[in-house]
């Protein structure tokens, strides 16, 4: 891993119109941190120095230029990883935040690889909102995996919702679909909406205030300064007022389950998905054996997935899917050959779309609503071949995400370099279902964002000690 070249990606050319706005207040931001040599990004075609290397990919061009900055201050692939959820919460709302949950693999330098199981839940009670499970999840694996102090790992974050950042066409493109259920909660309303009422445009300046003083009761006191005390109180308190569930007992008591990832040998290559135990688990392998079974009848790789999506519906039963189920997909590779790989989501655009009180947590909607299928349809994939990481990445927000991450898988395990964006086949419901993957060969790693999205892959140079 230390003597690769690592090809560098940019922002894509269609951000072009704000991507000066996006770079300038980031960048501000990032200076307030002590973040003045965050990775520069480039053109597709730039390859980086052969020095140590880590890579970073996301849907939300600040998130992942947050983490390639984790890994370049030495940190681990958690580290990056947990660095872009924190900041995806600020920046990204729309399919990430406190009040969500998700999956993450994690291969450590050792080669083995775990799972993180961190869903929503319904609560005992039941209502509207969701139990969140993203805060622990992201705690539990920094504590096993992080290289860098906690505190560096939540900043970024907390200084975009408190100090402000410019919306991505990321985010612009998925805010106007749902600028009616903004309009009912005035916190959202107020940072995402203008004073018509309509959605906010690329490169306008937003902030959560309320989301940045709950974010630094984390940084503090990690999973304690949100599901113990003042904050999980709140949540607990604005649940019980509006008909929802949450209780502060189920708050504190929230963990996430860890177990060996599911593996599966496919010639010299092994693919590591998520396991039994979660729907996505069973998705995930129903999808790739559809999937494997209908690139060899169909060569076309839209046709392939477009039956194989059928056939897994159909086998679970799902006659519809929602358009936007609020989810993301991002991952990791770091200098020392480890990975991370993260799906998580908030069960509907913006989750319930309704704010905690003053918390500045948006929860997310219960699993028990239709939006809940969302959980299903997270796929996180990490794939080895020869003892070094081959492919890490992510699909999220439908079955069209799953499909799109595990083609990739395929694409890789039969001998295709994916080398450019355009190699990784887009989902074809972009933005809101999203495939963001890392291909490597033994020469070089690269970021793959979904052709069809303005998503981000940004590298690091480390410095060799």
């Amino acid at each position: 891993m230390s003597r690769r070249l690592i090809a560098l990606f940019a922002l894509p050319a269609v951000l072009l119109g704000g991507c000066q706005t996006v770079s300038s207040l980031g960048d501000r931001t990032a200076a307030g941190l002590g973040l003045e040599d965050e990775p520069k990004s480039y053109t597709a075609s730039v390859v980086s120095q052969p020095k140590r290397t880590g890579i970073a990919v996301a849907d939300e061009p600040l998130a992942a230029r947050a983490g390639a900055a984790a890994l370049a201050d030495d940190g681990s692939a958690v580290d990056a990883v947990a660095t872009m959820f924190f900041t995806l919460t600020a920046t990204y709302p729309v399919a990430a935040g406190l009040g969500a949950g998700g999956i993450c693999l994690v291969r450590d330098a050792s080669g083995q690889v775990t799972e993180f199981d961190f869903l929503t839940k319904a609560p005992r009670a039941g209502g509207a909102y969701a139990l969140p499970g993203a805060v622990a999840g992201f705690v539990t694996m920094h504590k096993l995996y992080g290289a860098l102090p906690w505190q560096r790992i939540v900043a970024p974050g907390e200084a975009f919702a408190s100090t402000g950042f410019p919306i991505s066409e990321s985010l612009a493109q998925r805010l106007p679909s749902v600028q009616n259920q903004l309009r009912l909660d005035a916190g959202l309303a107020g940072e995402f909406l203008d004073q018509n009422g309509r959605a906010r445009a690329a490169g306008d300046e937003a902030r959560n205030v309320a989301l940045g003083v709950t974010m630094g009761q984390i940084r503090l006191d990690k999973a304690d300064g949100f599901y113990k005390g003042t904050v999980a109180a709140n949540i607990a308190a604005y649940s019980s007022s509006a008909g929802g569930g949450i209780s502060t007992a189920e708050l504190a008591a929230t963990a996430p389950l860890q177990s060996a990832a599911r593996s599966r040998a496919m010639g010299s290559f092994v693919t590591y998905m998520p396991g039994v135990r979660t729907g996505a688990g069973a998705f995930n392998a129903a999808m790739l054996d559809n999937l494997s079974r209908d690139i060899r009848a169909n060569r076309n790789p839209a046709g392939a997935m477009t039956a194989a999506v059928g056939q897994t519906l159909g086998t679970f039963g799902v006659a519809g899917v929602p358009g936007d189920l609020g989810s993301t997909g991002f991952a990791a590779v770091d200098a020392n050959g480890a990975a991370a790989s993260c799906a998580v989501t908030l069960n509907g655009p913006f989750g319930s779309g309704r704010t905690a009180g003053n918390t500045g947590v948006v929860l997310a909607a219960t699993p028990s609503s239709q939006a809940g299928l969302a959980s299903a349809f997270l796929a996180p994939v990490i794939a080895t071949s020869n003892g070094q990481v081959a492919l890490a990445g992510a699909g999220a927000g439908g079955p069209n995400g799953t499909a799109a991450a595990l083609y990739a898988v395929l694409e890789t395990v039969g001998g295709r370099e994916l080398g450019k964006r355009g190699d990784l086949n887009s989902t074809g419901r972009a933005p809101y279902d999203t495939v963001n993957i890392i291909s490597c060969s033994t020469e070089a790693c690269v970021a793959l964002t979904d052709p069809g999205a303005h998503g981000a892959g940004v590298t690091a140079e480390v410095t060799m000690r």
